[in-house]
């Protein structure tokens, strides 16, 4: 039986492979290279290196079964997509290209992909960055100051939920760039829940922690900075998980005013074009780099909190 879990991913991929080398294409779509066949032959070869190895490491055969029918349920929605695109032409061809326009969209135009993306990068790096050290110091002074509290949390209550997308207009006319009004609007969505939860960390902290502490002769800053912030931590990882899904949101948004690159510029750019493989392409993109950064935030919250390691997974 777990034999058979890890064959059928194989199966699945040779069986699209098939369809997509027999099944002729319909007149209807436009002809391009077989870029769908070519990623299927690349996702085949990686699956078998991780096949083979599977017989000699029981961690790596674990995880092929684990998400054998995972990954052969993936393979076969796209060869059923294939059918009804590229194949058989039963879904609307402006609104749904074939396969092999939209990777090939990612192998032809990999250098304006490319340059996108490292604009992207840089207005989400800035954001998270600022928006995810000013949330945490926010977050920390509501927590430990009531004099803070008193005048910041009403402010906070009123201005944070607001969608960072609807300050716009205001952006506009305040910042000196397009880039750095962009990354203020990023940095926002990120604010809000990093100081959300990072005050509220703090603020479930048992009292007893501090009265020990305390009770030891440990300073103010020290409860601070050994006794509270650790305590805390869990939370605020948890708040800027949140506040990475905001940015990407708020990202193909920030990326309209008066953007030159980027990602989210590249999919508007594309839908007025109506060029919907391109978007389909942007938008795997996005996926994927969304996928990597909060895979990264979890390694890093793993390495700061060994004991809570996979108490939250991703």
């Amino acid at each position: 039986m777990n034999l058979f879990k890890k064959i059928i991913p194989i199966l699945s991929a040779v069986l699209a492979i098939a369809v997509q080398i027999l099944v002729p294409r319909s007149s209807l779509h436009p002809q391009s290279k077989p870029y769908f066949t070519y990623v299927l032959i690349g996702i085949l070869a990686v699956y078998l290196i991780f096949f083979i190895a599977s017989f000699r490491s029981k961690k790596i055969s674990d995880k092929l079964v684990y998400r054998g029918y995972f990954i052969g349920g993936v393979i076969l929605f796209f060869n059923i997509l294939n059918l009804l695109t590229a194949k058989l032409a039963l879904l609307p061809i402006l609104y749904f290209p074939s396969l092999d326009r939209v990777f090939g969209v990612m192998a032809e135009e990999y250098d304006v992909l490319i340059k996108c993306i490292l604009y992207s990068l840089r207005l989400l790096g800035l954001g998270i960055f600022f928006g995810a050290l000013i949330g945490i110091i926010t977050g920390i002074c509501l927590g430990f100051s009531k004099n803070f509290s008193y005048w910041i949390s009403p402010v906070i209550r009123i201005l944070g939920p607001i969608p960072s997308t609807a300050w716009i207009p205001l952006v506009l006319i305040s910042f000196p760039s397009a880039v750095s009004a962009s990354a203020f609007l990023v940095g926002l969505a990120v604010w809000f829940p990093t100081t959300l939860m990072t005050s509220s960390g703090i603020s479930n902290i048992q009292n007893s922690y501090f009265e020990i502490s305390g009770t030891l002769g440990a300073g103010h800053l020290y409860q601070v900075f050994k006794v509270g912030i650790p305590a805390a931590m869990p939370n605020m990882f948890l708040g800027l998980f949140n506040g990475i899904c905001s940015s990407f949101i708020t990202l193909v948004t920030a990326e309209m005013i008066g953007a030159k690159y980027g990602i989210g510029w590249y999919i508007n750019w594309q839908k007025e074009m109506l060029s919907y493989a391109n978007v389909y392409a942007g938008l795997i993109i996005i996926a994927v780099l969304f996928s990597v950064l909060i895979t990264l935030l979890f390694r890093v919250r793993d390495r700061f909190l060994n004991w809570q390691k996979g108490v939250i997974k991703w």
